[in-house]
């Protein structure tokens, strides 16, 4: 009898249909709601996407999967409540609650590692979510990238593959290299049973960041020349791309997406292994051909009136030929029309992996570092050096696609073909190991949409001294006026935008949600105090007016009243006031 390994996992969901993802051990028939898929072969595992459809909308159903005709989810011992699909529709048009976050490394069995990376912030948050009603429910969760570390290996991983050197003596003994492996490492971040149930109930929406693939993964063009010199990074990449491809980016695409999508129509209707078509898709992927990636991993979601267009800022980025891109021109061209399209939209999301407001001085120092590291010679040679060594790969090192961005955004509050502006713009990231909310200005934006940098990072990691007291001297007032000083000596000219912090940097593991009510929109940081408990670190009321707004430039964590909880849709979060404050704020700071 075949049975499940990974899933099942809810992807995009609209109005009539969903689809869901499952990893099975054997070929099979899957079933959900009435709807079949067959599997697909790829390396000797077994995949499916079912787009399950004649949903009615505005409507939560239960839902079991079937392999061959026989039950196998949920479990009959499942602690959890039944997994259910939840339709948008007219109704729940203006009112969302949207989970995100970023860099989830998997749990550790060993006590004392486990205590040092510390209480996975989205396992206790679907541990406490599943005490609350559904009406309470996230409607969607956004992954924001480092879903899996290929590069930073548990124990477990290590031995899985110890056995390996004889049959492959030039590969590392401290990073995954084939398509097999990667499978090992989705297992083991996606089985733990808080995970399973939660990406099986609330709709999931994933994009890549490096170490999903390496650390430092596309850099530069230096970068990417020195690991093409290293004889395993080939199939390497191949592994990468395609098992993104498999676990992570077919359930962004919605039905008529994977309708008119030939790799996805290649797959689906391939009789046996499929790796062959999945490592040619790979490589189109990561090679760069007349300024443009051979596959577009960006995407956009449609949650009634609140609008999200996801950046892929990473395999995006093009570097050859002299050009220093985070996405070509044609992708970012299809970011634009995606985002700009009429539609009422009351709440603009723009999702990207690394942040594109940094502490202002680490972005100074990143623009500034980008011009160093195109010189010739010795001097170009060494700013390279510093820009891998420092992580100096963000947008504000992309200064071109950095100012492309802030364009965008100003576009964006302007109205567009009689409808309304977005009251809000929200660019939400992560990548960075600290959570914070900013808040910006924009050249030549419209008054009346408030827009907003939201990172949240770590989901489950360990942070070092050293970073926390990077990131709080990186937000200082003193560092922000230097690094500017400096950066118009070196030439570099101010940032087309400029940004206050209402709140962090807040550090340890994160989660953190947008509650979307109508025309109003806060963002929540919480933070996990057990198990299955989570205390607010912040909040912030996105979209009231800056004359209303209490002072925050301390970033003392703020709490509403009593009154201000939505009867309607209550505040799960409930802090224990005996509870010590998990935060760790530091000093405002202001671009200018």
């Amino acid at each position: 009898m075949p049975s499940l390994v990974l899933g099942p996992v809810l992807r995009h969901v609209d109005e009539s249909s969903a689809t869901v993802w499952v990893q099975t051990d054997v070929p099979a028939q899957v079933e959900v709601l009435g709807s079949t898929a067959r599997t697909f072969e790829v390396a000797g595992h077994h995949y499916a996407l079912v787009v399950v459809t004649g949903l009615p909308p505005d409507t939560r159903t239960e839902y079991d999967v079937l392999l061959d005709g026989e039950h196998v989810w949920p479990p009959a011992s499942s602690p959890f409540p039944p997994s259910s699909i939840a339709t948008r529709g007219p109704r729940s048009a203006g009112r969302h609650r949207i989970l995100f976050g970023s860099c989830r490394y998997v749990k550790l069995a060993d006590p004392r590692d486990a205590a040092t990376y510390g209480i996975d912030a989205l396992d206790a948050y679907a541990a406490r979510m599943a005490r609350l009603p559904s009406s309470q429910w996230p409607d969607a969760l956004l992954l924001l990238g480092d879903q899996v570390y290929a590069d930073e290996l548990t124990p477990q991983t290590v031995r899985r593959i110890a056995g390996r050197r004889a049959e492959h003596p030039d590969w590392p003994d401290d990073e995954i290299v084939d398509f097999s492996e990667y499978v090992g490492l989705y297992r083991d971040s996606w089985a733990d049973p808080e995970i399973r149930w939660i990406m099986s109930t609330v709709p999931t929406a994933m994009i890549f960041d490096d170490h999903d693939v390496r650390d430092d993964w596309n850099t530069s063009a230096a970068w990417r020349a020195q690991m093409a010199e290293k004889p395993w990074w080939a199939e390497r990449i191949r592994a990468a791309l395609s098992s993104y491809w498999v676990y992570q980016h077919l359930g962004n695409l919605s039905p008529d997406e994977l309708a008119a999508d030939p790799d996805w129509a290649a797959v689906s209707g391939h009789d046996g292994d499929t790796w062959p078509l999945l490592a040619d898709l790979a490589d189109r992927a990561d090679r760069e051909v007349d300024g443009s990636k051979g596959l577009r991993f960006s995407y956009r979601w449609q949650l009634g009136r609140t609008r999200l267009v996801v950046l892929d800022s990473r395999n995006g980025r093009v570097l050859d030929d002299g050009r220093h891109l985070m996405l070509g021109d044609r992708e970012f061209g299809w970011v634009e029309e995606r985002t700009l399209d009429p539609g009422e939209v009351d709440h603009l999301l723009l999702a990207t992996s690394v942040p594109w407001l940094l502490p202002p001085a680490i972005g100074d120092l990143e623009s500034v570092n980008e011009a160093a590291a195109a010189r010739p010679g010795l001097r170009g040679r060494l700013g390279e050096r510093i820009r891998q060594a420092a992580d100096l790969e963000h947008w504000q090192a992309f200064r071109d696609s950095f100012d492309r961005l802030a364009r965008l955004v100003a576009a964006a509050t302007r109205p567009r073909a009689g409808d309304a502006a977005p009251v809000s713009i929200s660019v939400l990231s992560g990548d960075v190991h600290h959570s914070y909310a900013a808040r910006a200005q924009v050249e030549d934006a419209e008054e009346g949409t408030a827009v907003h940098q939201l990172t949240c990072s770590p989901v489950h990691n360990h942070v070092p001294p050293y970073v926390r007291a990077g990131f709080r001297l990186g937000w200082s007032g003193a560092a922000t006026r230097a690094a500017r000083a400096w950066a118009t000596r070196k030439g570099t000219p101010p940032p087309p935008v400029t940004w206050d912090k209402l709140g962090g940097p807040y550090f340890g593991n994160t989660i953190a949600w947008l509650d979307v009510d109508g025309r109003r929109a806060d963002v929540v940081f919480e933070q996990p105090t057990g198990a299955a408990s989570l205390r607010e670190a912040a909040r912030h009321t996105l979209t009231a007016p800056r004359s209303a707004e209490p002072e925050q430039g301390h970033s003392e964590p703020t709490r509403p009243a009593p009154t201000q909880v939505d009867p309607a849709r209550p505040d799960p979060t409930h802090p224990d006031p005996a509870d010590p404050d998990p935060t760790d704020p530091g000093r405002g700071a202001r671009t200018r």
